[in-house]
């Protein structure tokens, strides 16, 4: 057999080797993550539900999903392990405290309302709108109910 035979049986177990390096990579950050875990963390479930951690078991994990209301997952139910400040901010609603002063308006109209204002003179403030709709249409429409001596909408049905 000469190396051009192999070459594809050589990249295909070299590629399948670097695909499970990778998922066992993962799986490992994710029982680390699982690992340290701590009363009083809050965590995120694969389901998606936000709860704050209990208790602690071995295969298990005791979950406070309201005040007052447990409940037992397993620990490979855990999707994350999130920070005091992420959490209170997703459950609680709580705002992330920005170094900035910078404000944000909701529209751009206070933006352009002080650009405006500085350009503007009182000759801009009487100027006539423009009329944007076109009077050949509405003369072709009246004339056409002239035509057949009926107006929008009326039929020779009786």
């Amino acid at each position: 057999m000469s190396i051009v035979t192999l070459l594809p049986f050589i990249v295909l177990i070299g590629a399948m080797f670097l695909m499970t390096r990778s998922a066992k990579k993962k799986q490992q950050a994710a029982a680390q993550m699982r690992n340290d875990m701590q009363p009083g963390t809050g965590v995120r479930t694969i389901g998606g539900m936000y709860a704050t951690v209990k208790e602690i078991g071995d295969e298990t994990v005791l979950l406070e999903v309201a005040p007052g209301v447990h409940a037992v997952y397993a620990k490979n139910a855990i999707g994350a392990v999130l920070d005091d400040a992420e959490y209170n901010r997703i459950v609680h609603g709580d705002e992330e405290e920005s170094d900035s002063d910078t404000v944000v308006p909701d529209d751009a109209s206070s933006l352009t309302e002080a650009a405006e204002g500085t350009e503007k003179d009182a000759t801009a403030d009487e100027a006539p709108k423009a009329d944007l709709t076109k009077k050949s249409d509405a003369a072709e429409d009246a004339t056409e109910g002239q035509k057949d001596g009926k107006a929008d909408g009326e039929t020779d049905a009786k």
